[in-house]
Order: structure tokens, then sequence, then C-alpha cells
């Protein structure tokens, strides 16, 4: 924009628009609909699931259907500096966010739908997690892990060559750990029945741990390491080690992401696993 333009605009008086309510009757859609695709600029595997919403919700994203990852279709959450696509970002730094926004809206604000919440699972939020396996003559284990919605545990890395007496040390005593704003959710789901302050560690996204102190400064990304050595124990076979001799790095990798890279190890890939790529 031209510099005389820009001084045009800005002397323009707010009275000659108007962003005054059509007072018609707010609308929703009449049913959830979910579709998915490939993400235009991510390149990765995205659904998004849109849902009625009540007469005065708006227009809001949910990342991976958390409420502490609500993102409201308002002009104060887009980015300014978004280039190609239109990114909404609710908060600074590390807030959840959502890309390429703008076909979907626009269809519902010609249309009519007022209110609708949307949840969105995939795309470029998570499509940059690995593993990968490189020579060496000795075990060796790389981690990393990227918690930016909860500062106390944050983005470290861990490295270690691996044998019985720093598993004992240094892995072994990594506790396992969960996000005290999800395990509402993972109880609704069946999951963590057991679980307590005393056999994991609790960590808020805003109050930091809540069962301190931490037996390591980088606990979680040594206690993922403990997992992915034993999901890679699978590969034994005939009372033969798991582990191959290689150094294995992985950056936000998880189980599934685990599982999926034996497979293709151990040339056992199917259809369903393949299905798996790229996610964590």
């Amino acid at each position: 924009m031209s510099s005389a333009a820009a001084r045009a605009l800005k002397f323009v008086s707010r009275a000659a628009l108007s962003w005054k309510p059509t007072r018609r009757p707010q609308q929703t859609l009449a049913a959830t609909v979910s579709r998915s695709g490939v993400g235009l600029h991510s390149g990765a595997r995205v659904t998004a699931t849109l849902i009625p919403a009540h007469a005065g919700e708006g227009r809001y994203f949910l990342v991976d259907g958390e409420e502490e990852a609500r993102v409201a279709a308002e002009v104060g959450n887009a980015e300014p500096r978004s280039q190609l696509c239109t990114t909404l970002r609710r908060g600074e730094g590390g807030g959840p966010r959502v890309r390429t926004v703008e076909h979907l809206l626009s269809a519902m604000e010609a249309l009519g739908v007022d209110n609708c919440r949307v949840e969105v699972s995939g795309g470029d939020e998570r499509d940059d997690c690995f593993i990968a396996a490189f020579p060496s003559s000795r075990i060796r284990i790389s981690y990393g892990i990227d918690f930016p919605k909860v500062p106390a545990i944050g983005c470290r890395w861990f490295s270690t060559y691996l044998d019985a007496n720093i598993y004992s040390s240094k892995i072994a005593p990594a506790r396992t750990f969960c996000i005290f704003e999800e395990i509402e959710k993972m109880r609704g789901a069946g999951l963590i029945k057991g679980g307590s302050l005393e056999n994991a560690m609790v960590c808020s996204m805003s109050g930091g741990w809540l069962n301190p102190p931490v037996r390591f400064e980088d606990e979680p990304c040594r206690h993922k390491i403990l997992d992915l050595i034993g999901d890679f124990s699978l590969l034994a076979q005939n009372g033969n080690q798991g582990f191959p001799i290689a150094h294995i790095v992985a950056y936000k990798a998880g189980h599934a992401l685990h599982t999926h890279f034996l497979c293709h190890l151990s040339g056992k890939i199917t259809v369903d696993q393949e299905e798996l790529a790229g996610q964590c």
C-alpha cells in the first residue's frame, strides 16, 4: 500500500461505515458435519468437524478438541504478518493457532452460519514429529519434546548412550507425567484410573508442577526415552535383544510413531499403519 493510500485510510471517518447488526435471527448448522483432507500449506492430513453452537457463541475453533485451545474467529486473533493465508492465534507466543481459515469462514459468513464450533485435528501443529536411525558403533538415543502450552516442561532434548548402568541411573528413575488440564478428558475416555500424585508427575499449564520436586530438570524428556526403549523391545526375536545398534533420534514422537517406525524396520508395514504416517 502506498503512503498516500495509507494516509487517506487514516482519515476516513468510522462514522461513514456501519457494523450495525442486521437484526435477523442468529443461525447455526442443522447438524454436525466432518471433513478430512490435506492442508493446503502444511501438506498434513487435517480433519475439521463443524458442530452447531448456541446463539451468542459466535464462530470459533478448537485445536485437538481442547477447550484451552479455543480460538475465536475475531479480528483481534488474526496474525498481522501471516502470508498467503489467514492465521488465527489466541494469545501471544505459543498460543494455539489455526491457518487457512478464510475459505471456511467465507462460506459461513455468506450462508448465514453465525454460530459454529470447529474442531480441528492434525495439521501443521503436529507434522514436525519424526524418528530417524543413523549408523553407530554403540546404542545411542537422542529425544526431543516440545510442550509450548506448558512452560514448566517446555522444549528440551536429552541424549545418552545406553547400557545397564546408564539406564538404571539416568532413565529408569524418570516418572510418567501428564498435563493437569487433560486429566478429565482422559478419565472420561476410561484412562488413567489408577493414576495419582504418588505414581505420576502432574504439570499445570499455568501453575507448573503440582507435586514437585522433579528428579531431573528434564525428567519428562528422559521418560520419553524410557517409553521408546520399551516400544523398541518389540523388535526382539528368539531371545535376542530388540534395540538395534544405532543412534536413534526422535522428536515429539509418541507410541504410535514408535511402532510405525518399528514396522518399517521389520518390513511388516500394513495399509492401516501407513495411515499413521505423520501422526504423533
